[in-house]
């Protein structure tokens, strides 16, 4: 799934490449790209992870807090005027105050955090500030998974949204887009009317599949979810086209007028977020809610496998060399991090972990790549739940406690946003590899994949008194992501 650009685009991102690193000479810099599928918490990643770096929160496994080799961590002005601020303070607000999740990502934002520090290694500090400047670029899901549309022509484009739509679930998600496809001539003169007609129920077909009810993932154009600034504008109001014949399109008719907006889409919205922000991506964290598409079924399942296909094909993950460093940017490390482990007791995380890994094996061998700079975490960016256990008759069960979000549902039981509750958050499959197999069974598999309660939950109450006036917040493996994306740079 190559990503086309044309040799202006290349030769743009390698002047930008050569000016980052002259800019690294005087300050060092290191651009962690921060996405997610699917309502994953990538806000709720960025605000803990600045938190917890600025008050000194409980990171044990990052080395460089642990050795005390910190010396300062400060937020500082971003360098890129052009892109809104990542509003740290506002979400810190609501979590830790108001106890409410931030607004999930519908743009893209930056913040820059300074770290001095003191190097592990006696010739490191002879020659270096100790100080490093990290850009947190955060941009939603979508937008990723919009980038292998630069190496599709709006005929492959259509036939492959056409097959997804005639699948499983979707074909009834998409029959009012696909019956509008098929009442039209393609060769007919093209309308305004028809066309934003095709656009409203392909859009209203993506909608339905994000729902939480069937939470796919695989959802382009990205920006018709998302359109900000660009709604309305004709880059932005096109449709595939089902049945879509061979062929040229004929001048000036519906599908000629959808191509040439499909290219414009392309030129207009992809290729300068490929050109201006992630070809300039150090290191990246992708956020997938891996429990969320268990709960749903064996369609939300392979959904999002197929959403980690298209990912990891966007990245190159491997070892700069100085030279290839100077001339354009390579990824080289990029965390798979599966969200939520504070929805289960303890005891499940490691199964969390392996069948996200299983799920990003078998999409690294989909696409015959490696999983060479790639490292996969079960990880909860803010702990919502302690755990506890219950006796059940002669038995104890191990549940977590934490406060349901108003309107969660357990059974028949509805809860009001307020009260704490105990839950028994059920077991994950303890072999991933019977597991899929039985998943791959020619949907023989059972709908519920994961017996697990899959309830959203409040963020927790932050006794400050009881940590001795530091504001803390609560965490699984937050420590292991930050050793993972930053911990040589600290070295």
């Amino acid at each position: 799934m190559p990503i086309h650009t044309s040799l202006g685009d290349n030769a743009r991102i390698t002047l930008d490449t050569i000016s980052d690193r002259a800019s690294d000479l005087i300050q060092p810099t290191l651009r962690l790209g921060v996405t997610g599928l699917s309502r994953a918490g990538k806000t709720v990643f960025i605000a803990s992870l600045v938190h917890n770096l600025l008050h000194r929160g409980r990171l044990p496994m990052f080395e460089a807090m642990r050795s005390g080799r910190l010396s300062n961590v400060s937020l500082d002005e971003q360098p890129d005027d052009q892109i809104p601020r990542f509003d740290y303070e506002s979400h810190i607000d609501r979590l830790v105050d108001d106890r409410i999740w931030p607004e999930s990502t519908r743009a893209i934002s930056e913040l820059r955090l300074t770290i001095e520090f003191e190097s592990a290694s006696r010739w490191n500090r002879m020659f270096s500030r100790g100080r490093i400047a990290i850009d947190i670029v955060d941009y939603p899901g979508e937008w990723l998974l919009d980038l292998p549309l630069l190496g599709q022509d709006f005929r492959t484009f259509s036939a492959e949204t056409e097959a997804r739509a005639q699948s499983g679930a979707r074909a009834a998600l998409a029959r009012g887009w696909l019956e509008t496809c098929n009442g039209l001539d393609y060769d007919a003169p093209a309308d305004e009317k028809t066309v934003r007609a095709l656009h409203e129920t392909f859009t209203t077909y993506l909608t339905a599949c994000r729902a939480d009810e069937h939470s796919l993932s695989t959802l382009p154009p990205g920006r018709f979810l998302m359109p900000g600034d660009l709604e309305g504008s004709p880059a932005l109001t096109f449709a595939p086209l089902a049945g879509l014949g061979e062929g040229t399109p004929k001048r000036g008719s519906l599908a000629a007028l959808m191509e040439r907006r499909y290219e414009a889409y392309k030129s207009v919205v992809v290729k300068p977020f490929f050109r201006n922000h992630f070809a300039r991506l150090d290191r990246q964290i992708v956020l997938v809610d891996t429990l969320q598409a268990l709960s749903r079924g064996p369609e939300a399942v392979a959904d999002l496998e197929r959403a980690l296909c298209e990912v990891l094909a966007c990245f190159r993950p491997g070892r700069n060399s100085w030279l290839s460093s100077l001339v354009r940017r390579r990824i080289d490390r990029v965390l798979i991090a599966a969200t939520k482990a504070d929805h289960l007791h303890h005891e499940s995380h490691d199964r969390l972990e392996k069948l996200t890994r299983r799920l990003v094996d078998d999409a690294a061998k989909t696409i015959g790549a490696s999983g060479a700079g790639i490292e996969v975490m079960a990880l909860a960016s803010v702990r919502a739940t302690r755990e506890a256990t219950v006796e059940s008759g002669e038995s104890l069960l191990p549940v977590i406690v934490g406060t349901p979000m108003e309107g969660e549902k357990i059974g028949s039981e509805t809860f009001d946003g307020k009260r704490k509750t105990a839950i028994f958050p059920g077991d994950l499959p303890a072999n991933p590899d019977a597991f899929f197999r039985l998943l791959r069974r020619g949907g023989k598999a059972p709908d519920n994949l994961a017996d697990i309660n899959a309830v959203r939950f409040r963020p927790p109450e932050i006794d400050i008194e009881g940590q001795e006036g530091r504001l803390s917040i609560p965490h699984i493996r937050l420590d292991r992501a930050l050793q993972f994306l930053l911990g040589d740079r600290l070295a």
